[in-house]
């Protein structure tokens, strides 16, 4: 039986009703809901055996991506083809392509894949993210079909930093979560794609009261950078200072959770378990406020004036940065 029709442009709480089987009054602009989710595709990618990410990512990674373009360009979150040397793509009808991997950008977090055949599916076109806020209503769709697509609303648009040397301002927050996040679509009420799924969170209002949820990443970001991601697989100047550091937050200290073996922070003496105070004499209060002061240092290859304290000892130790995508197994793909 043909699924119920959703009406592109109509406010979300009628489409979580039409999703549940009512008839909407709105019959122009009506697309099927199947149609609207047909970009949505499944993305398997294998790793380079020797690659740097295996140990945190896995060897094999599976997750969703959004076809954009009739040739078949993909975006999904890069940290599921980071190092891929093969890439699947199957459409919610079976049908399974191999694909290349076109770019990856770290400052961002996304990806693109193209594939090799055509898709035969209509693509996703892109809304406007800086025009989503809070409160709004959304739809979440990861692969699987008009079963994977549920309902929900925006709890807050805000800065994230993530433990791996990662900022996003403006970072579009869901709720309640969606258990298929990686890669999944996040869809204005236009019938737009506004996001890329990244990460399922504990707080998703920032405010500290327990909402579960999702972040996205705006899908704004993608066209500033899309000529270079598709000439040159990722974005050219200068990089960003990469330390090696995984370093988690956590009752008002930076501790630092993992070093990255063969990074910079290693090389330098960094040790897990030690405690980020600062940079260069300046107090690091908080991830992006640590980013921040490590990357106002200049571009990847300074030196960066770290004060750490390792069990009872401070101590400042100069670490030689570099750029990050030096550091991993990319040059079989791009």
């Amino acid at each position: 039986m043909r699924k119920p029709l959703i009406a592109l442009g109509f406010a979300l709480l009628a489409a979580v009703l039409v999703l549940a089987g009512a008839p909407t009054a709105h019959a122009q602009a009506t697309t099927t809901l199947e149609d609207l989710v047909s970009a949505v595709v499944r993305v398997k990618a294998f790793i380079n055996p020797d690659g740097r990410t295996i140990a945190t990512l896995g060897r094999e990674r599976e997750g969703t991506g959004v076809v954009i373009s009739a040739d078949g360009l993909v975006i999904t979150i890069g940290y599921l083809m980071l190092e891929a040397h093969a890439v699947e793509i199957a459409t919610s009808d079976g049908h399974t392509v191999s694909a290349n991997v076109v770019g990856y950008d770290h400052e961002t977090g996304f990806g693109l894949l193209k594939a090799a055949t055509p898709l035969k599916v209509r693509p996703m076109g892109l809304g406007k993210s800086a025009d989503i806020k809070e409160k709004d209503p959304v739809l979440v769709a990861s692969f699987g079909g008009p079963d994977m697509v549920s309902a929900a609303h925006v709890a807050a648009r805000r800065e994230f930093a993530g433990s791996w040397e990662y900022l996003l301002e403006g970072a579009i927050f869901t709720s309640p979560p969606h258990p298929a996040w990686s890669g999944a679509a996040l869809i204005s009420r236009e019938g737009k794609l506004v996001g890329v799924g990244s990460l399922i969170v504990g707080d998703a209002t920032g405010r500290k009261d327990g909402t579960p949820g999702n972040m996205f990443v705006p899908i704004d970001r993608l066209p500033p950078i899309m000529a270079e991601l598709m000439s040159d697989g990722r974005v050219s100047g200068p990089a960003r200072p990469w330390l090696g550091l995984t370093t988690e937050e956590s009752g008002g200290q930076l501790r630092v959770a993992r070093v990255i073996p063969g990074g910079p922070a290693e090389k330098a003496g960094i040790e897990r378990g030690s405690i980020v105070i600062g940079v260069d004499g300046k107090p690091a209060n908080g991830l992006a406020d640590f980013y921040r002061k490590v990357w106002a240092h200049g571009s990847a290859g300074a030196s960066i004036p770290l004060d750490v304290q390792q069990g009872e000892k401070k101590r400042r130790v100069d670490v030689k940065s570099m750029d990050r995508m030096h550091h991993l197994k990319t040059k079989s793909t791009f």
